[in-house]
Parts: C-alpha cells; structure tokens; sequence
C-alpha cells in the first residue's frame, strides 16, 4: 500500500480504518477507536485513481467492484472518512489542484440553457417509477423533509414540509401561484386543497408533466391546478404567489440573475416568492465529480454569497431566511432505510452496479450534511416589505391551524416508464 499510505497517513487520524490491497497486503489507519472497517482496493489502476481524482474515484471504484467493502458497512466506511475530512479539503498537492481546477471550470459545467436543462432533468428524473415509490413517500416528495422530531415518519415529515412552506407563502382563495420545479405535483396539489387558490406548475420532464396532470385530474381539480412542459425563463404570466422547491439546485451559476429576474418580472407587486434549495456554508466552490456525472449533471449547491448579489440586481427584498441544517440529513436516512428494504425489488429493475451507485449517492449526500456544512435554505422574497407581517408568528398561527396532511393519494402508477 505504499502508493495510498501518505495520503491516508494525512487523512486518516480517527477511527479503525483497515485497507486490503490486491496482493492481499494490510495496513492500517486511524486511531482504532469506533467501528473497524475494512476495505479490499482490487488492482494499482485503481490505487492510482485514488489518488488523483478521489472524489470521483471512490464512488466507481465502489461502483464497479473495484473496492469492496469487506468488513463494516459501505455506511461505515464512508462515515469514517467523513468525519476525518469535515469541512477541510484534501491535504495534498494533487487533490489540491483537481479542486481549483474544478472551481475555475464551474461555469461551462454549469452553463444551462433550456435544451440542456431538458436533458439533465431527464437524466434522473425519467427513471422508473417504481425506483421512486420504493424509497419515496407516497406522495414523491424528492425534497428535503422538515423533521420536527426524530419520530417523524417520512410521509409527517415531508407532510410538514409542505405545511411550512404554504405557511410562509401566506396563500388565499384567489391567489394565483407558480410552482417552478413542480415535481409529480405533490406541493401544488397540496397547496390548491389547503387555500383554493390556482396553481400553475412548471416542470421540464415530461413523466412528471404527465404524472401531474394526471393527478390533478383524478383529484377533480385541474380547472384550477395544471402543470406546463415549460422552462421557466419562458414563462410569461403574472403571479401572486411563486415557490420552488429543490429546483434552484439545477439553475447553475451563471443564470442565478436570469432566474430572479423572471422571479421578479413574473411576480405581482404584492407578491410573495419562496425559494427552497441545498446550499454550502463553506463558500463558492463546485458539485461534487461524481454526483455531477452520474447523478445530478450540471447542478450546483450555492453558498448564499452567491445567491443574494442576483437577488439584489433583480430588485426582489429578502423578508425572511430559514436555514434548515440537518433536516436534509434526516430525510435522506429515511430514504436509505426504505431504499435498503427493498434493495433486492430495486435490484431487479436495474442491476446489482445501479444499486451500489444510488446506494453511495444517498449516503454521500447524507453525510455531506451531518459533517460537511450542506444545509437548505429558505429565503423569502417580496417587492414590497409590507406584503409580509412584521413578525414570524404568522408561521406559527398557520400551522397550529392546519395539522399536517400524512395520508395521500398515492402517485398513480398508470403512466409508468420501464426501467
């Protein structure tokens, strides 16, 4: 292991890491405290890769079965690693300079126009529906939860997510709304049945945009709830209300001004917007390698550094900032323990390699939160200061008044995509 032993020497300084090579040589790291992990690295090309392209290595190596995990968990051993990095970059010279490279290159990988929009929604988005109702709530909200108690099941917390945001959107009957990354149109539907208003979703994949309408017809309103196949920077209506939930995330650095420009152009002069999205508290920086290619292409996590300027050039006023720190972390080991219980049904989709893939992705994105400074926030936006109560108790007298709704309708299962 004299190839990986200085890298890991610096890295490792808690906890029981053991490393197996392909000549079955061990060496070990860490302090020997915690769970003991060992892990198999199957042939140099690999150790190599390790070396200078970590943060995309890892994930295919485990990927491919070019490191397993031979004792403890995949859980375990990223943990680990984790813990020991926090929020600090690799400490060596090679790791260095991959990061700044990727910093300076942010804005081509991030460079977003309407066609590759389409196509990255498509990228994860057109899976199987099945994938997503077997880790999902019944509902399919794919979005950060708001857990109020770590009793919270996955269907109250992301039933109280929902409530959250209608409370700080200050609905009426009559509002017209726009749901920018409508989703399978769970938040719309949602917020038309708890205030009557009209809502408009926008959606870019076209199995969601199905999905949706579909939904709204069942549940007898789509007089008053429909979803559009539209990008928003085409978007031409006027609106009381706008929401985004985990949308912001695929817009991309350079079209942060574009984004609250139609923000504002579309928002009505009394207006109130809600914007829900994953950001980083450690500054400017760039989307993970891996999640970019295999998970999530072209989308970014900003730091609130980066939003605010936009904000601010488009004229909107900030009237509230929520920052949700480890809610996001809390969902998503909600989503691994129902992925894990029906890994063998989700196998069977896809395949062994698919499983190993979404696996690492929902505990990478799990632990980016619990140790490496990712977090949602929730900024609210107006043109006017008056269109929002000079105090938070209005959230508070909202949701005392509306117990979330756990029980839904499940997504229908008509309009299906084969895997």
């Amino acid at each position: 292991m004299a190839i990986l032993d200085p890298v890991l020497k610096n890295l490792i300084h808690n906890g029981n890491l053991r490393v197996l090579d392909w000549k079955n040589r061990l060496a070990v790291y860490g302090d020997g405290t915690g769970i003991p992990v060992t892990i198999r690295i199957h042939d140099l090309s690999t150790a190599w890769r390790l070396i200078f392209n970590p943060q995309l290595a890892v994930g295919e190596a485990f990927m491919e079965g070019q490191l397993t995990i031979e004792e403890g968990s995949l859980y375990d051993f990223l943990d680990l690693c984790f813990k020991n990095i926090g929020l600090k970059s690799l400490r060596y010279p090679l790791s260095r300079i991959t990061e700044r490279l990727r910093t300076w290159i942010r804005r081509i990988d991030q460079f977003n126009p309407a066609s590759r929009s389409k196509a990255n929604v498509a990228h994860h988005y057109d899976l199987s529906d099945t994938l997503y109702d077997l880790f999902l709530d019944a509902d399919r909200q794919y979005s950060c939860a708001y857990v109020m108690s770590p009793d919270d099941t996955l269907e109250t917390a992301q039933a109280q997510k929902k409530r959250h945001i209608a409370a700080k959107l200050l609905i009426k009957e009559g509002h017209r709304v726009l749901d920018i990354g409508s989703g399978w149109g769970g938040l719309g539907l949602y917020l038309g049945d708890i205030s009557g208003a009209d809502i408009t979703g926008l959606t870019l994949s076209e199995h969601q945009h199905a999905v949706s309408n579909e939904r709204a017809e069942k549940a007898g309103v789509a007089d008053r709830v429909r979803f559009k196949l539209l990008d928003y920077r085409a978007e031409e209506g006027k609106y009381d209300r706008i929401v985004s939930v985990g949308m912001f995330e695929h817009v991309g650095v350079n079209h942060f001004d574009a984004f609250f420009r139609k923000i504002s152009d579309v928002m009505a002069d009394d207006g109130v917007a809600l914007i829900h999205a994953i950001g980083r508290a450690d500054g400017p920086g760039h989307t993970n390698p891996w999640i970019d290619k295999y998970i999530f292409p072209g989308g970014y996590c900003p730091a609130l550094s980066e939003v605010m300027p936009a904000i601010e050039k488009a004229g909107l006023l900030v009237t509230d900032i929520e920052i949700l720190r480890l809610h996001y972390a809390e969902t998503l080991k909600r989503w691994r323990e129902r992925f894990n219980a029906n890994r063998e049904k989700i196998r069977t989709l896809y395949d062994d390699r698919f499983c190993r893939m979404w696996e690492f992705y929902l505990i990478t994105s799990e632990l980016a939160f619990r140790y490496q400074g990712q977090m949602v926030f929730q900024i609210q936006l107006a043109k006017n200061y008056g269109s929002v109560p000079i105090t938070r108790d209005y959230i508070t007298e909202f949701e005392t008044a509306h117990p979330p709704a756990t029980v839904v309708a499940p997504v229908s299962r008509s309009l299906q995509i084969a895997a």
